[in-house]
């Protein structure tokens, strides 16, 4: 059965976020497992990585939002369903969802979503569009929030004989591994980072826009150093403002206001994000909106690294708090600095014992063969 399995991804595009990495390894793992695999995408950084011998990419405008270009990429998808004998089709975001059900129904294969956001919305027209991800035959949510926020607000749309259900999104946990990184390129990036060693690290990954809490966090780091009285750490906020370029003056405007500049530092990019979280004593991910899975957190507690989240989202179910890192209540500047002094303070003993049980947690729950295995399982139950 399974080496008639043809399966065809389509996403918008392949960047380095929980979605586009979730579809990249599922695309390696299925053609290590006699399935033919495909992604249809407009591209992203991350298309020059695909084993072009393993998985089969192919470019179109699936990125569009255009109603005209969504019925013409239906159609194109169609042709491809029928040319490659597409067993599964699985579309990982609303615009080329609408394309992937139409071609779904007009060549009679199977449809799977993967629900990866909140998609908000403020009124029907909106929410019938978000509707698409819950119209497939097999509806996956990347967190139990997730599911719960799919049955709370989209249950007109769900049909008894659909199946949904709760895939966790995983990580490769050989690459978020401390022990392979190497001790010189630790230092080459804190000289590129012009940061020394004798303070320790905050790091905050993410890119930066208003609901990850950006924000939240300089003002934290300056109850923090009114209540210490000095610089006591750096922070390197480390994200592209991906063209919000209002944005990320206001937060430089925040810290030249508390005289912060000497202590916060913003960082738009690192090749090596594994190496980034291993120079780091501490990593935050203080979103002020709920977080759909949080890769963050799961990355940093796989690299043994004590993360402080807000208590919101998937957060909650990714995070052991007290034993693999802290929750703080989210939106509250205060309670973050009470948990930032908190492990700035910690003794060593203590803090690599969160590390390692952080890393059991993620290699138990969130490992990315885990995530692979069971949308793979998921995949040959729906065929049969």
């Amino acid at each position: 059965m399974s080496s008639n399995i043809n399966v065809l991804q389509v996403i918008p595009k392949l960047g380095y976020g929980g979605a586009e990495t979730g579809c990249y390894d599922i695309a390696h793992y299925l053609s290590e497992n006699n399935c033919k695999s495909f992604i249809v995408t407009s591209g992203g950084e991350l298309t020059k990585f695909i084993d072009k011998k393993k998985v089969k990419l192919i470019r179109l405008p699936v990125q569009s939002k255009n109603p005209f270009l969504i019925l013409i990429n239906s159609i194109i998808l169609i042709g491809i369903i029928l040319f490659f004998n597409i067993s599964i089709i699985h579309a990982r975001s609303r615009a080329p969802a609408w394309s992937c059900y139409f071609a779904s129904k007009l060549t009679r294969r199977k449809f799977v979503t993967t629900f990866h956001g909140t998609y908000n919305f403020g009124g029907k027209l909106k929410k019938f569009y978000n509707s698409v991800m819950v119209r497939s035959d097999l509806i996956i949510a990347g967190s139990n929030f997730i599911f719960s926020h799919i049955k709370e607000n989209y249950s007109e749309f769900l049909k008894v004989k659909k199946k949904f259900l709760v895939i966790f999104r995983g990580i490769n946990v050989d690459y978020f591994d401390p022990s392979t990184k190497l001790e010189i390129d630790e230092k080459n990036l804190l000289q590129e980072w012009e940061i020394s060693e004798e303070k320790k690290i905050i790091l905050v990954p993410g890119r930066l826009t208003s609901w990850k809490g950006q924000e939240l966090l300089v003002e934290a780091v300056n109850l923090v150093k009114i209540e210490l009285g000095y610089e006591a750490f750096h922070v390197v906020i480390l994200g592209s403002d991906q063209g919000r370029d209002l944005y990320k003056k206001k937060l430089i405007r925040l810290t030249e206001q508390y005289r912060l500049t000497n202590q916060i530092k913003f960082i738009d990019h690192c090749e090596d994000m594994a190496l980034a979280y291993k120079v780091s004593d501490v990593v935050i991910s203080p979103s002020i909106e709920p977080e759909s899975f949080g890769r963050v957190a799961v990355e940093a507690q796989s690299m043994e690294k004590l993360i402080i989240a807000s208590n919101i989202g998937g957060s909650n179910e990714t995070i052991i708090n007290e034993k693999t890192g802290f929750l703080f209540e989210s939106g509250n500047a205060k309670s973050l600095s009470e948990k930032i002094i908190r492990a700035i303070t910690m003794d060593e003993t203590s803090i690599n014992l969160i590390g390692k049980e952080g890393r059991k947690n993620i290699i138990k729950k969130f490992n990315v063969e885990k995530m692979c295995f069971s949308t793979y399982s998921e995949y040959k139950r729906l065929l049969n």
